[in-house]
C-alpha cells in the first residue's frame, strides 16, 4: 500500500470534504437555535417597549418576533462568515490589527448586515403589496435611529462575547457564568501533549524571536485540524499545546484523537511550501497521548483559567517526553489505545513498559505511526 493510499484510509469519514463555511456552520448549528430564540425574544421584547399599544396586536407580535429571528440568523452567518475566513489574506489581515480594531470592525460590518437585514425584513413583513405604508417620517426619524444604535450595540455585544469565548474558551466562560467547575470535579478525558521538536535548537540557529513566529504560525495552522476532530486546546505552554477531548465510551469516537494527530501531519505537508519560504524550515512536532481521569477546577484570584490535575495529565506529558528517546512521533498509552478503534493507514507497535517520573508503576505504551511511513516533510 502505498503512503497515499495509507492517507486516503485514516479518519475523517469518506466523503468530499467540506468547505470552511459549511465545517463552521455543521460545527455552530446549536448556536444558531440559540441565536433565533434569542432573536425571536428581543423582538417580541422590541414590540412591548417601543411601540404604540394600539399596535400591540397577537399578528404584529409574531411579525417582530420573525423579525428578531431574521436578525439573530444574520448575526449568526456573519459570525460564521469571519471565523471561516480566518485561513484567507482577509483574515490574516485582520488577525495583524489591534483586538480593539478589529472588533470594530467586526461590529460595523455586522452593523451594516443588521440594517439591510432589518429593513429588507420590515418591507416583506409589513409592507403592502406595491405600497410602502410603514415607511413614514416617523419611522425615518424615530425607528430608523433606534434600530441603528440597537443594531451597533448588539454588534459590540456579540463581538465581546465571540472574542470572549476564544480567549479564554468555552469551558471556561461556562464556568464563570454557570460556576461549573467551583468545586473541582473528576472527569474523564482524553489527553494529548504535543510540543514543536528541536525548538532549543532553532532558537540557536533562527533566533527566539523568529522562532516565536515559527510556534505562533505552527499553533494557527494545526488549530482546524484538532477542532475538526472534536478536540479542544486547554492550553499552550511554550512550545507545546495541550489537548482535550471527551470520553465518549464509542471506540470509534474515540479514536479520533489518533486522526487527528496525522490530520494535523497532513495539514504541515499541505502547508509545507510556505514554511519553507517563511521560515527555511518544515517544522517537526511529536505527541503524547493517555486516557483516564483528571481533576478540573477553576483556580485564580484576578486571573482565573481552568486547571487540570491527576495522574492522567503527567502520563500523558511523560509520554510526549518518550518520543525523543524512541525517536518516535507519535506514543499512546496502552489504556487509549486498547479503548479506541485503531484508524485504516495505522499502525500500532508492540507494548513496552515506560518508566513515569513521579509513578511508581510502569505505563504500557505504543509507537503509533503510518502504515506507510512519508518521508516528504523533512527540513530543507
Amino acid at each position: 500500500m502505498s503512503d497515499e493510499d495509507a492517507r486516503r484510509r485514516i479518519p475523517p469519514p469518506p466523503g468530499p470534504r467540506p468547505r470552511p463555511l459549511a465545517r463552521r456552520a455543521v460545527r455552530r448549528a446549536g448556536l444558531l437555535v440559540w441565536a433565533s430564540l434569542a432573536g425571536f425574544a428581543i423582538g417580541v421584547g422590541y414590540r412591548f417597549l417601543f411601540d404604540q399599544s394600539a399596535e400591540a396586536t397577537l399578528g404584529n407580535f409574531l411579525r417582530s418576533g420573525l423579525h428578531g429571528v431574521g436578525l439573530g440568523f444574520t448575526v449568526w452567518s456573519v459570525q460564521i462568515g469571519f471565523a471561516s475566513a480566518e485561513r484567507s489574506r482577509f483574515g490574516a489581515r485582520l488577525r495583524r490589527l489591534p483586538l480593539a480594531v478589529e472588533a470594530l470592525v467586526k461590529a460595523l460590518t455586522l452593523t451594516v448586515a443588521l440594517i439591510a437585514v432589518g429593513l429588507a425584513l420590515q418591507a416583506l413583513l409589513y409592507a403592502e403589496p406595491y405600497r410602502l405604508d410603514w415607511l413614514t417620517r416617523r419611522w425615518l426619524t424615530t425607528n430608523l435611529p433606534r434600530i441603528v444604535a440597537i443594531g451597533f450595540g448588539l454588534s459590540l455585544v456579540f463581538g465581546a462575547l465571540a472574542e470572549t469565548l476564544r480567549l479564554i474558551g468555552r469551558p471556561m466562560l461556562t464556568s464563570v457564568l454557570l460556576g461549573t467547575y467551583l468545586r473541582p470535579s473528576r472527569e474523564q478525558r482524553i489527553v494529548m501533549f504535543l510540543d514543536l521538536a528541536h525548538s532549543t535548537r532553532l532558537a540557536e540557529a533562527m533566533g527566539e524571536l523568529r522562532v516565536h513566529d515559527l510556534i505562533t504560525r505552527f499553533f494557527f495552522d494545526i488549530d482546524e485540524a484538532i477542532s475538526d476532530s472534536g478536540g479542544e486546546v486547554h492550553a499552550y505552554v511554550g512550545d507545546e499545546v495541550v489537548i482535550l477531548w471527551p470520553v465518549t465510551g464509542n471506540r470509534a469516537l474515540d479514536s479520533r484523537c489518533v486522526a487527528s494527530f496525522f490530520a494535523i501531519d497532513d495539514a504541515i505537508v499541505r502547508l509545507a511550501p510556505a514554511y519553507r519560504a517563511e521560515f527555511g524550515l518544515v517544522p517537526e512536532f511529536r505527541a503524547g497521548a493517555h486516557v483516564g481521569p483528571v481533576i478540573v477546577s477553576e483556580c485564580g484570584g484576578e486571573k482565573r483559567q481552568l486547571a487540570l490535575f491527576g495522574d492522567t495529565m503527567n502520563v500523558g506529558s511523560r509520554l510526549c517526553d518518550h518520543c525523543k528517546s524512541v525517536n518516535a512521533r507519535f506514543v499512546a498509552s496502552g489504556d487509549l489505545v486498547g479503548r479506541i478503534t485503531i484508524p485504516d493507514g495505522v499502525r500500532v507497535a508492540e507494548a513496552v513498559e515506560v518508566a513515569i517520573r513521579g509513578r511508581q508503576s510502569p505505563v504500557v505504551a505504543h509507537v503509533v505511526e503510518r502504515a506507510a511511513p512519508r518521508d516528504d516533510r523533512r527540513c530543507g
